[in-house]
């Protein structure tokens, strides 16, 4: 008879709305394809290890906190919100927001901590906080979206989040203080970094969503370069670490060099390359970068 070794799942929360499309496509990028069926809550993810479930971002912290699952991912709002306590396993950069106090914008600010303020605000506890540690006179309303739309008449300030502020703008809001900056967030329970196997687990995922984001930072360059103007081409190139060098087949003094370099240093380098005499320049991306 033949035994098979049981695979113990790596319980993942993925956050729906706007933070789902990064999260899969950070998935995808390292190797690990999302496949989320209409109107429903359980991804497919092509890991035998890995079980997936679609999750506000809201709720993931004080999930994790309760152990119900092992991993997942959040904004550093919600989890300042929340007050969960799960350990933080890297910031991921993307989904970045910040959280800000704004009043209507012909609002007389001079006297906001003479009055009695309204304030509407989905983060209730972040909210409290600052309102107290600035010294304001103030009654919380708690909203569930579209907080923008409460004032004048029924709110004096909100405390929402913004990426660009447009939609404040739009809404005739002006903003008065910024709380918090924000971004999605890998995250785990301290229960699951308490088993070997699934903190491995963890550790393997964050290393490959590192190199994933690395990669999306640079690309790589190929060109070839004779003997006598290698060393002065060399020195102008921006790296990693040393470039790959090998000699080329059949041309006696010639080099093939390989440097990985910052995406945004691509288009001034291509011209520099060219003068110091490189041939058969080739850009292209990488799909993993790991130091």
């Amino acid at each position: 008879m033949k035994y098979t070794q049981r695979v113990e799942k790596l319980r993942i929360l993925i956050p729906k709305g706007r933070i789902f499309d990064n999260i899969a496509l950070l998935f995808s990028s390292a190797g690990f394809p999302i496949n989320l069926a209409d109107r429903t809550y359980r991804p497919t993810i092509k890991a035998d290890w890995l079980d997936a479930k679609i999750m506000k971002p809201q709720n993931v912290g004080s999930l994790l906190e309760l152990g119900r699952h092992d991993a997942g991912f959040t904004g550093l709002d919600w989890l300042e919100e929340s007050g969960a306590d799960v350990e933080k396993v890297m910031d991921l950069g993307f989904d970045k927001v910040r959280i800000v106090s704004a009043v209507p914008k012909d609002f007389d600010t001079s006297d906001l901590k003479e009055r009695r303020l309204t304030v509407a605000t989905e983060y209730v506890n972040i909210a409290d906080k600052w309102l107290s540690a600035q010294n304001y006179n103030y009654h919380i309303l708690r909203t569930y979206g579209a907080t923008e739309v409460f004032p004048p008449d029924d709110a004096d300030m909100i405390i929402d989040n913004t990426s660009s502020g447009q939609t404040l703008k739009d809404n005739g809001l002006k903003i008065t203080g910024t709380l918090l900056e924000s971004s999605t967030y890998f995250v785990a329970s301290k229960a699951a970094l308490a088993n070997p196997e699934k903190r491995g687990r963890i550790q393997e995922l964050a290393m490959l969503f590192q190199a994933v984001l690395d990669a999306r930072d640079k690309v790589m360059f190929e060109m070839n370069v004779t003997e006598s103007l290698f060393d002065e081409l060399v020195a102008a190139l921006p790296c990693m670490r040393s470039p790959t060098v090998s000699p080329l087949y059949g041309e006696k003094g010639g080099f093939a060099v390989r440097v990985a370099v910052k995406r945004d240093e691509a288009p001034e380098l291509i011209p520099i390359l060219k003068k110091l005499g490189a041939t058969d320049i080739v850009e292209y991306d990488l799909r993993k970068v790991v130091p």
